[in-house]
């Protein structure tokens, strides 16, 4: 039996982590450590959390992601796992994240800098021009009426020269279309 792990009180306060979703089973043998008001279950480890909710996302104050199993479960209440290095520091002041652009299936999502993955090309923001790059990102992605005013021969081409740029430039849209 695994030794009863307990992180302090303020340990998840502002904080961000990508968890990874796993089975269920995963905590079946688990002891429960911590519920929330809000329904969701916490088994801590010494090697990382498990979390069983049916909420991810901005969670108070903090931001935890969900990386879905490549076969999805059924079920809304979904089992992630993040190990403690997982755990990054997050505020609104600093210029914490970058955008990752996944172009085969035309998404973006937001890492934290201290991301072991992290390369140093893509530009560092804050939590709010983080946000707001990705709805400009995510709509150049879903809409088409924009590009009716340029003269192009392939809209995913565009598309990803526009998007490069917000991702790897501190070029606002209006000034990357303009140069288009």
């Amino acid at each position: 039996m695994e030794k009863n792990f307990k992180p302090g009180p303020k340990a998840f306060k502002n904080t961000f982590c990508v968890f990874q979703e796993v089975p269920l089973s995963k905590v079946e043998n688990l002891k429960l450590q911590y519920e929330s008001k809000a329904g969701s279950s916490y088994y801590y480890t010494t090697l990382g959390m498990y979390r069983l909710s049916n909420h991810w996302g901005r969670l108070a104050n903090s931001k935890w992601r969900l990386i879905a199993l490549d076969e999805p479960s059924p079920s809304k209440f979904k089992v992630g796992f993040a190990s403690w290095d997982n755990f990054y520091p997050d505020n609104a002041i600093e210029k914490l994240y970058y955008l990752e652009v996944d172009y085969t299936n035309n998404t973006v999502n937001y890492q934290h800098k201290n991301n072991p993955l992290y390369d140093n090309k893509a530009i560092l923001r804050t939590s709010f021009d983080t946000t707001k790059k990705i709805k400009q990102i995510r709509n150049l992605f879903e809409l088409t009426s924009w590009a009716k005013y340029y003269d192009y021969e392939d809209l995913a081409v565009l598309r990803k020269i526009i998007i490069d740029q917000l991702v790897f430039t501190e070029l606002t849209l209006e000034a990357i279309k303009a140069a288009m």
